[in-house]
């Protein structure tokens, strides 16, 4: 499995680690502690050290709840990080919008992936990204993050999250997208109450979607306060465990903040799942 970016391509024959850098003040687990350019730079560069293969930079929150930020201040947070780490390293660098403007600005300035919470369906989006060359991660989210946590609703999460994310994948072959450019990702927290994200971790076989690799972000999340009682500086060994249990089941690239623990946990998962009968 692999995916194509502007000027390589990802071998994602291996599951690999996604970093998360938020250039925010208020995400819910890192918010206000990477804001400057340098100290953003040299958590990127200590999560590359740490095993990660790529960079995922934010400048928007998208916890539950949270306030839209502009696109004026986003490119702000965003655009110099961007210039400033490629500047430095070949890393992998992902840009998490859902802003076309800073799509754009992102990919100007280096960016090889655009990570979007609403699946390119902003207007312009899907554009901004065809014309960049650049590689996209398409997430399911039902509703918004001010509101998607309010009474999130299904007859059955795992069918309806697959249908939207292929009808996504439909969306954006049609507009001239590779395929071996699209990712996928459920969305786990976004839209979801604990049920519904323990449902699709039990079933992520089911969303896989060929030949598009399969995302998936638990990092600290919620979801382990609710289902262990654990406040979030003591989420680690849920974390894990999720993703050990996703990398299982084929996912390719998980998303964390905690990296080198990350690394080790999807490794040793890896190499179990290699010795074992094929699924």
């Amino acid at each position: 499995m692999q995916l194509v970016l502007p000027h390589r391509v990802l071998d994602l024959s291996e599951p690999c680690v996604m970093g998360v850098l938020n250039v925010t003040p208020d995400s819910f687990s890192d918010g206000g502690r990477h804001q400057t350019r340098d100290a953003a730079v040299a958590h990127a560069l200590q999560m590359v050290a740490q095993g990660a293969r790529i960079v995922d930079i934010g400048g928007e929150s998208s916890r539950p709840g949270a306030s839209p930020v502009s696109e004026e201040d986003e490119l702000a947070r965003v655009i110099p990080v961007v210039e400033a780490l490629r500047a430095c390293s070949d890393v992998v660098i992902s840009v998490d919008t859902t802003k076309p403007a800073v799509m754009r600005a992102a990919c100007a300035a280096g960016a090889d992936i655009i990570n979007d919470i609403n699946a390119l369906q902003t207007p312009g989006a899907l554009e901004v990204v065809a014309d960049a060359k650049v590689a996209v991660c398409l997430m399911h989210m039902q509703g918004r993050p001010q509101t998607m946590q309010t009474a999130p609703r299904y007859d059955d999460v795992v069918r309806e999250v697959r249908e939207f994310l292929a009808a996504r994948i439909a969306t954006c072959r049609a507009a001239g997208i590779g395929a071996d450019r699209i990712a996928i990702d459920p969305g786990i927290g976004f839209g979801k109450t604990l049920e519904h994200n323990l449902t699709l971790l039990a079933n992520l076989r089911a969303l896989q979607i060929d030949p598009h690799p399969l995302l998936v972000g638990v990092s600290r999340k919620s979801m382990f306060g609710q289902l262990l009682g654990r406040p979030l500086d003591r989420r680690l060994a849920g974390s894990l465990a999720a993703a050990a249990i996703a990398v299982w089941q084929g996912a390719a690239i998980v998303r964390a903040h905690d990296v080198a623990e990350t690394v080790d946990a999807i490794r040793t998962a890896t190499e179990i799942r290699r010795r074992g009968a094929a699924p």
